[in-house]
């Protein structure tokens, strides 16, 4: 690392400021000393582009206080678990289980609900490539896409008896 004047000169007219900053923020003379040396090295790194900066003071406080949340984010103590704790029994949330529905449904709407569905929400199109391939406009293309699922899911509500929470996620249903 090159010893630039600049940084030196930055660092002898913030470090006695920094230091307090850091004491007052940490509560221990120790750990402000710690994270000072620390945002010392930082701005020895950066070397010449040190030197560009418009702000070194604030660029320099920056930088303590990452310094002091790096600290506390890895600081906080972290409790061991068990080895003998009981994996849950595995259950299929109603969502997975709906698959046989949502096939069965499917077939039920018009061809055009069904190509929208299909493509844009189980193939992954993008709705503006849809739109293109199929000469929409992306805002038909959105409008469309939002009616086919409303009649999907009364259709679903209907067939299969799905039931939704507060959120629309699924709750329950009753196999086909």
């Amino acid at each position: 690392m090159l010893s630039f004047p600049c940084i030196l000169r930055a660092w002898n007219a913030h470090e006695s400021e920094l230091r307090n900053y850091l004491r007052h923020r940490a509560g221990d003379a120790h750990l402000a000393d710690d994270l000072l040396q620390e945002v010392f090295v930082k701005a020895m790194q950066q070397g010449k582009q040190f030197c560009a900066l418009d702000n070194a003071r604030a660029w320099l406080f920056q930088v303590a206080r990452n310094a002091l949340a790096d600290h506390h984010r890895l600081g906080r103590e972290v409790a061991e678990l068990p080895e003998d704790i009981p994996q849950p029994e595995s259950t299929h949330e109603p969502i997975q289980a709906l698959g046989a529905c949502v096939k069965h449904v499917l077939s039920e709407l018009t061809a055009e609900d069904r190509d929208i569905i299909e493509q844009c929400d189980l193939e992954g199109v993008k709705q503006k490539d849809y739109a293109v391939t199929h000469g929409l406009t992306l805002a038909a293309v959105k409008s469309r896409l939002l009616r086919a699922r409303e009649r999907m899911r009364s259709q679903m509500s209907a067939a299969c008896q799905v039931s939704f929470d507060e959120q629309g996620r699924v709750t329950d249903h009753v196999q086909r």
